[in-house]
């Protein structure tokens, strides 16, 4: 069945990519979210778990962060793209390093300097709930056959009336 580069970068070279694009990034961004949840409900502006959250947030934003320079450099040169639907997931997937930087940079104090604790907490939130986003958009898009897409494009365009 034919895929979009996104699906056809996780399957190739089993099991690495699958687990350097997709698991290391959803682990991390799902413990991040796990722990947002007790940190936002909670108020912690500090304490062990506030630490946790920090961490992750920073690991995953500087990780994600060589992500997006390995792919927009290696990889999405040499693409010839399969659709509109292959450019919405992998334009998706990678429009994550924007939110995902916001957190990291947040948390290591670049950005955000002079609001307060409550402040930087929502704009983590909004920066974390952009991420989600994105990345569900890249999924749903990415698991769509290019071909569907294109076929039904092609037909619509052919038919008479």
């Amino acid at each position: 069945m034919p895929m979009t580069h996104y699906m056809e970068l996780l399957a190739t070279n089993q099991p690495w990519n699958l687990i350097i694009f997709m698991a290391i990034p959803v682990i991390l961004a799902e413990t991040l979210v796990a722990t947002e949840f007790f940190v936002v409900y909670a108020h912690q502006f500090t304490g062990s778990l506030r630490s946790f959250n920090k961490w992750v947030g920073t690991v995953l934003g500087i990780y994600f962060l060589g992500i997006f320079i390995y792919l927009t450099t290696a990889v999405v040169p040499s693409i010839q793209w399969r659709g509109w639907v292959d450019v919405v997931a992998v334009g998706f997937y990678l429009s994550g390093v924007i939110p995902l930087m916001g957190i990291a940079l947040l948390e290591l104090g670049l950005v955000g300097r002079g609001k307060s604790d409550s402040d930087k907490m929502k704009l983590h939130f909004i920066l974390l709930t952009a991420f989600l986003v994105v990345a569900h958009v890249a999924m749903i898009f990415g698991m769509v056959n290019p071909e569907l897409v294109t076929n039904a494009a092609n037909s619509m365009t052919n038919m008479k009336m």
